[in-house]
Parts: structure tokens; C-alpha cells; sequence
């Protein structure tokens, strides 16, 4: 089997001043295992301010045109410009909170790839979703539109069970191995096994240091997209830690 490198991604939404977020790389440098890949998504306000040793820096969301006149936007160009290598798409608060859709997304994947930005593709359900056993239902339809007519490509897709975020509870190992599967084997019949293979799935609802180990341990999930953890030093390193 294919050993991929666990990919931890913080995700530190509108937390942090510039300063705050260099203070932050201070406090993990030279503790981050070779093994793991650390990528960390601050404010756009200070990403050209950080200077990482270690990590890899990205955005939290873009626009998909290359410009224009759209006010309070970031293009794909600038966020090279400022120094990032990847951009998380879809997150569930752009879908939930900014009302971002399936073909919007799409458009945004298609800008990341052709402006060589590994885009991190996030997808979940909600709990009524869940209850109402459409998981898979969910998970097809957001992959199909975001991937629709995308030649293969390297992306990073995290699961983030709408309903595990901020409210303290966790999709058990069992249940984040059956659907990274799921994801594995969709990305399989797109675009083949090798890619499929290759492909990081990471799972993203309310992950902690308590938790990461038992996740780390199930095929399928390469790493973890962490919201709230990975705001303290301490405990993004303990998660890390986890997944080695």
C-alpha cells in the first residue's frame, strides 16, 4: 500500500495579527517531526508578514478571476505574491455563512490548479444530512461538481462532517475511515487508481490531540484540517505529533 505523508493543515480563520502569527511560528519551530507536512492557512493580513521555517502558508478562500472589480476580494496572484502555496476551497463556513455553491467552488478549483496553487477541496454533510442517511448523496454531488471536466490533477481533499465542527463531537475513527474510502474510491473511478492513490484525504471536524492518534491510525486518513486546536502551540503540536 502506498504510505502518503500526513498533511496537517491549521486553519485559523479570523484569528491572529501578523504579529501574532510569526509569535506562533516561533513558539512550534523545531518541533515539527520530517515525517508530517504542516501547512498553515492565517489571515490574509499576515501571510506576507510570516516567515516560515518549516511550514507551508496558504489562503483561506479566493476569488476565481484574476482580477476586477470586487471588493474585499483576493486573486489567486495575489496570494502567490504574499507567499502561498495552497488555498483551502469550500469550507463549510464559505458554504454555509457566504453562501458559496457547488459551481462557484468549481470555478475557484479550476482557478487554483491553472494558477498552480494545490487547492485543499473541503466537503461534508450537516446533521440533518446524516440523519437522513444522504452522506453519500452529499459527498457525490459536491465531488461531481467540483471536479466536473478537471483533467487529473494534484488537489487535497478534506472531509469535514458539518456536524462535528464546533460542537465538541468527532465522526469516531470508524465512521471518517468509511467515508475517506468512500472519497478514495469516487476519486478512483474519476481518475484512475494511481492518482487515487496519491491523493491526501484528511478528515477535519473538531480535531484535538486526544483524538488524532486513533484517527492516524486508519488507512485512509492522511492528516487532519484543524480549526480551533490549531489557534494554541501546544496543542498543534500534540496533534502533529499524532499522526506520526
Amino acid at each position: 500500500m502506498l504510505k502518503r505523508t500526513p498533511i496537517i493543515v491549521a486553519n485559523w480563520k479570523m484569528h491572529k495579527t501578523g504579529a501574532e502569527a510569526q509569535e506562533f511560528l516561533t513558539q512550534i519551530q523545531g518541533k515539527i517531526p520530517s515525517s508530517v507536512k504542516v501547512f498553515i492557512a492565517p489571515p490574509f493580513t499576515a501571510l506576507s508578514v510570516m516567515k516560515p521555517q518549516g511550514v507551508v502558508l496558504g489562503g483561506q478562500n479566493m476569488h476565481e478571476a484574476d482580477e476586477g472589480a470586487f471588493t474585499g476580494e483576493i486573486s489567486a496572484r495575489m496570494l502567490k505574491a504574499a507567499g502561498a502555496q495552497f488555498v483551502l476551497l469550500g469550507h463549510s463556513e464559505r458554504r454555509r455563512l457566504f453562501h458559496e455553491t457547488d459551481h462557484l467552488i468549481h470555478q475557484k478549483l479550476q482557478k487554483a490548479i491553472s494558477s498552480q496553487l494545490l487547492p485543499v477541496l473541503c466537503i461534508g454533510e450537516t446533521l440533518e444530512e446524516r440523519q437522513a442517511k444522504k452522506t453519500v448523496d452529499v459527498l457525490s454531488n459536491q465531488l461531481k461538481s467540483a471536479l466536473s471536466g478537471i483533467s487529473p490533477a494534484e488537489i487535497v481533499l478534506a472531509y469535514e462532517p458539518v456536524w462535528a465542527i464546533g460542537t465538541g463531537q468527532t465522526a469516531t475513527p470508524q465512521i471518517a475511515q468509511e467515508v475517506h474510502q468512500f472519497c478514495r474510491s469516487f476519486l478512483k473511478k474519476l481518475w484512475g487508481e494511481e492518482i487515487a492513490a496519491k491523493t491526501s484525504i484528511l478528515y477535519g471536524g473538531s480535531v484535538t490531540p486526544e483524538t488524532a492518534p486513533a484517527l492516524a491510525k486508519q488507512p485512509d486518513i492522511d492528516g487532519a484540517l484543524v480549526g480551533g486546536a490549531s489557534l494554541d502551540a501546544a496543542k498543534f503540536i500534540q496533534i502533529i505529533q499524532g499522526f506520526i
